[in-house]
């Protein structure tokens, strides 16, 4: 079991549940907009942010946060030192650098002490764009070896300075190497782990590349929090993150859907059907499966596993419970009376 660590008022690791993360992409310089984009997220279901710190100037936000949102906030580091001790000063929950880009050990030193102090645990970020010179020298190129390479040798400076309270991420757009290293790493030590894939790009390329990197890692039993990086509103990182989970059984009290592919038999719109559903599930917070099915001859059958489903007639819809049926409904009414049922379960 990793070892627990405790971000504000979320635990990750020690066997606690998968915590979704993601960052917003408002500028650092505008704490009103970034509490905003915040606020929506933490809506959504956004339980740890993250916020990037490249000035002083952004460090302002971090108190704007702290005050108007109730999930645990990250600075982003990159380089300076002083933006971490400022950082920790300011309250963050947690902070986010690469021990081996920020200095001397004196400030690396510097930067332990002031986290041990406040209680603030540090996230180790390794990044294939950013590797050490020497590592990617050795091995000549962001291999998979070198990324838990560089990996294990921040956690050494770190503890060098008795410091432990770690999160371990390691980045990488090449879906294959990210979940070799981060299984290297997780043989190598007891830290929790920060999984995801980075630069994953937009959309539906994106979504795919993140669930096979993050869902190959989960199925292994590894993995304490997720971050689905993507080329969009950070809300759709999200609701992909919670997909993610809700496929392999790890999210709690989030609503199933599963759906048929259509064929010739489906006398209903059931794309747009399939997606309004969809929609209205997001406000659902219970566990529960609803099939939404294409016709009536083999709907009830094929999802009698559903708690709830719909199976599509002709301008109309068969709403199913345990595969046994309960009434037809106009198609215009089929959202109001699934959600209805739904709310009785």
């Amino acid at each position: 079991m990793r070892k627990e660590v405790k971000i504000g008022n979320v635990m990750i690791g020690g066997g606690h549940h998968i915590a979704i993360q993601s960052m917003l992409s408002t500028p650092s310089d505008q704490p009103e907009a970034c509490v905003r984009q915040a606020l929506e997220l933490q809506k959504a279901g956004c339980e740890i942010v993250r916020v990037a710190i490249p000035d002083l100037t952004a460090v302002k936000t971090i108190a704007a946060l702290k005050e108007r949102i109730d999930i645990p906030v990250v600075a982003d580091i990159h380089f300076d030192y002083k933006l971490a001790l400022e950082s920790a000063a300011a309250g963050v929950d947690k902070i986010r650098i690469n021990p081996g880009n920020i200095g001397s050990d004196d400030k690396v030193r510097s930067v332990a002490d002031a986290c041990r102090q406040k209680s603030i645990p540090i996230r180790i970020g390794v990044n294939g764009g950013s590797l050490e010179k020497s590592i990617l020298s050795k091995y000549g190129a962001p291999t998979a070896e070198a990324l838990a390479e560089s990996a294990m040798f921040h956690v050494g400076l770190l503890e060098k300075f008795d410091f432990d309270d770690i999160v371990i991420s390691i980045k990488s757009s090449n879906v294959q190497s990210m979940i070799s290293a981060f299984r290297m790493v997780a043989e190598r030590c007891r830290y929790p782990l920060h999984i995801g894939v980075t630069e994953a790009g937009p959309g539906r390329k994106g979504v795919i590349k993140n669930a096979i990197g993050i869902g190959s890692l989960l199925c292994d039993g590894i993995g304490d929090t997720i971050r689905v990086s993507l080329t969009d509103d950070p809300i759709e990182e999200i609701y992909a993150a919670k997909d993610i989970l809700a496929s392999l059984g790890m999210l709690a009290d989030t609503p199933q859907l599963i759906s048929c592919p259509t064929c010739g038999r489906t006398r209903i719109d059931l794309i747009s059907l399939a997606e309004k559903v969809d929609a209205m599930l997001r406000d659902v917070h219970k566990p529960v499966k609803v099939a939404v099915m294409g016709c009536a001859v083999n709907g009830p059958g094929e999802a009698r596993e559903a708690d709830i489903g719909v199976a599509g007639g002709k301008d109309e819809g068969i709403i199913f419970k345990k595969g046994t049926i309960l009434k037809k409904v106009p198609y215009d009414d089929i959202i109001r009376v699934l959600r209805e049922e739904i709310d009785k379960l």
